[in-house]
């Protein structure tokens, strides 16, 4: 079991601070289940019929896609890590704001607000995971990025306690029931601010950009034990840098046109994809709808809510210990197979019970619902939850890194646009046979992950291309500077740049600037 020295405890919470960005998408992502929840949200915007909840919903993906796809890539790129997740918790805040004190029955002012969000996120949830990734060693990057996830629970767990705590006080909050939930979104995006540019930039960031190789030390040796590790990993860095500069472009078209790429970009497309219909994406927006088909108290929805948060939280955690001993690729298939029974046994349970007079279900049949899609979370979390952003923020070379990311997690919400807004209708039409559609959907992703995923534990970020047929960067840009052994980082090694040939460390004297 590895020591936790100063610097890897630091690693850790720099990490921490990028990996906070997911509590906004965490937060948004529930408050608004939450909102619906609320009278008083409902009588202030003056009843939205089900295609306007889902309109409602939809507002935040498309401002996420359009920043996603357009802007956090290059946001990223162009001017740094910490600039992207700086910019995305302004824009939260803007939107914050908005949605809090919209007019009475003005819901564009509403939906411009959740927009807002959308652009924000897209932002922060493309530098995030990259920052994370490239300064994360390889063989504690899979826990480290298990936080990710997590905290995208935490987010949850934020918004539904809250509103748990101003629903046990309707009559002397009145509207603000629904309001301090949304003003509470200003709690995350300031205390990143408030550390974001006192963490350090990546190394690789300034390498790309202007061959700040001092800047780029001084980053690693903030986060590294030894001076060995600092010249291993910045000469890897280099060579791969100096390969992409040389051979490959590092534009939008680069992930269409190098063969390697683009099979990547396809497969972190349909997995993204796949992560938001699975049926958590529609659990964690419409979980209050679905709730009042088996229960008719607000508070008691509430609540649960609120512990399917905590418990996230800590099924996300379970991730940490076995990502990166039994790989992503396990974790995925499991994962997809849990949830498939899990969405059957809940279809099942809830048609073929009985419905009290009061439109409701007994209260053994309620129980075993809510614990059923408890038995959900748990196969989700660890799984499709932390495990697709592990593997999507590892797989992509330095020079289109931030695009790809950014491109493919964004389609997330490209998914998550097409199901959330017609699923508030099709529930209401087809009841729980709608969740026998998400279980086929699971079958078909463990599939999927079975033919055509390969497994990226302990990889080196520059040396992860040959696992797609792709050139080994390390190699070639060691070719390129004429390192006499330029492949020193290798796959499956214990820590990040680990030189197999004293010539190559030796060398990195020479092209220090």
């Amino acid at each position: 079991m590895e020591s936790m020295g100063r610097k890897r405890a630091y690693n850790w919470y720099i990490s921490l601070v990028a990996a906070s960005c997911m509590v906004l998408y965490g937060y948004d992502a529930s408050v608004y289940n939450a909102l619906q929840n609320s009278d008083h949200w409902k009588a202030y915007f003056n009843h939205l019929d089900t295609e306007m909840v889902g309109a409602v919903n939809t507002a935040y993906t498309v401002g996420a896609i359009v920043s996603g796809f357009f802007f956090g890539g290059p946001v990223a790129d162009y001017f740094g890590r910490r600039v992207g997740m700086a910019a995305g918790c302004i824009f939260v805040i803007m939107a914050t704001f908005m949605q809090a004190f919209a007019p009475q029955g003005n819901i564009g002012c509403f939906i411009a607000g959740r927009v807002f969000i959308g652009i924000g996120q897209g932002l922060a949830l493309t530098a995030g995971p990259i920052y994370i990734g490239e300064l994360a060693p390889p063989h504690i990057r899979g826990k480290i990025m298990t936080f990710w996830q997590m905290f995208y629970s935490v987010g949850s767990f934020i918004a539904y306690w809250v509103s748990y705590a101003c629903g046990q006080h309707l009559d002397s909050l009145g509207e603000w029931d629904w309001k301090m939930v949304v003003i509470f979104q200003l709690l995350m995006p300031i205390l990143i601010l408030a550390q974001v540019f006192f963490i350090p930039e990546t190394p690789r960031w300034y390498i790309k950009h202007g061959a700040k190789f001092d800047k780029a030390r001084n980053s690693l040796r903030r986060v590294r034990e030894t001076e060995q590790d600092v010249e291993d990993e910045l000469l890897a860095i280099r060579e791969a840098v100096e390969f992409e500069n040389e051979a490959i472009s590092g534009s939008y078209a680069a992930l269409w046109k190098d063969r390697s790429v683009r099979k990547r970009m396809y497969l972190a497309l349909i997995i993204n994809a796949g992560q938001q219909i699975t049926g958590q994406g529609t659990l964690n927006t419409y979980s209050s709808i679905v709730y009042k088909k088996i229960f008719t108290s607000s508070s008691q929805i509430n609540l649960i809510n609120a512990l399917n948060a905590t418990f996230g939280i800590l099924f996300t955690l379970s991730c940490a210990p076995i990502v990166d001993r039994f790989g992503r690729k396990p974790l995925l298939i499991v994962g997809a197979i849990g949830m498939a029974i899990c969405m059957v046994i809940v279809a099942a349970v809830e048609t073929e019970t009985p419905t009290l007079p009061n439109k409701a279900k007994s209260e053994p049949v309620g129980i075993s619902i809510v614990f059923l899609l408890f038995l959900f979370a748990f196969f989700y979390k660890p799984s499709w939850g932390a495990t697709v952003w592990i593997w999507t923020s590892e797989v992509f070379s330095m020079n289109v890194r931030a695009q790809a990311v950014g491109m493919a997690s964004q389609t997330q919400n490209v998914a998550n646009a097409i199901v959330q807004q017609f699923f508030p209708t099709f529930l209401n039409n087809c009841g729980f046979y709608a969740f026998y559609m998400f279980a086929g959907i699971n079958v078909l992703l463990a599939l999927f992950v079975w033919w055509f995923i390969p497994e990226t534990k302990k990889v080196a970020l520059e040396e992860i291309d040959v696992l797609f047929g792709g050139s080994n960067h390390v190699e070639k840009g060691g070719d390129l500077l004429g390192v006499e052994d330029a492949h020193h980082t290798t796959v499956g090694a214990d820590r990040a740049g680990s030189i197999d040939n004293k010539a190559a460390a030796d060398h990195v004297q020479e092209v220090k600037v």
